[in-house]
């Protein structure tokens, strides 16, 4: 009985544990990072950010077609879309001259990579999160 005791209430305690981790993920600040794209490239190359919740705005400049962002865990197949976050996605494509945002994404300390497959920009821009 003792056992079962200690089982409920261990098991009791991580979903109330999940339960305040969630609710301060909801509360967290979202935070905005600007990236610009041009010609075969994001001006901005590395990135260093804390754990959190961003929403990625995208600006094309004059790239001269439609570009997009793709933000894909390091280690992670780029190539498959399985992989992407998806979330990270811009909303819309971001045509010339103009910005859109992703949703809010969710990051965890790690390294990620980000490109624009329409650009098409290197595949090798880091972003990191401690």
């Amino acid at each position: 009985m003792k056992k079962i005791i200690i089982i409920l209430i261990m098991a009791l305690g991580t979903t109330i544990s999940s339960l305040a981790q969630d609710k301060m993920m909801k509360e967290a600040p979202v935070k905005t990072i600007a990236l610009e794209q041009i010609p075969g490239e994001f001006t901005q190359k590395q990135l260093t950010l804390n754990a959190g919740t961003y929403v990625f705005e995208i600006s094309n400049k004059n790239v001269g077609h439609d570009v997009g962002f793709v933000l894909v865990p390091k280690g992670k197949d780029i190539a498959d879309p399985d992989n992407h976050i998806q979330s990270a996605y811009v909303t819309k494509a971001v045509s010339d001259g103009m910005t859109q945002n992703s949703k809010p994404t969710i990051l965890s300390k790690g390294e990620y990579y980000y490109f624009c497959p329409l650009n098409p920009t290197a595949t090798d821009n880091v972003l990191m999160v401690k």
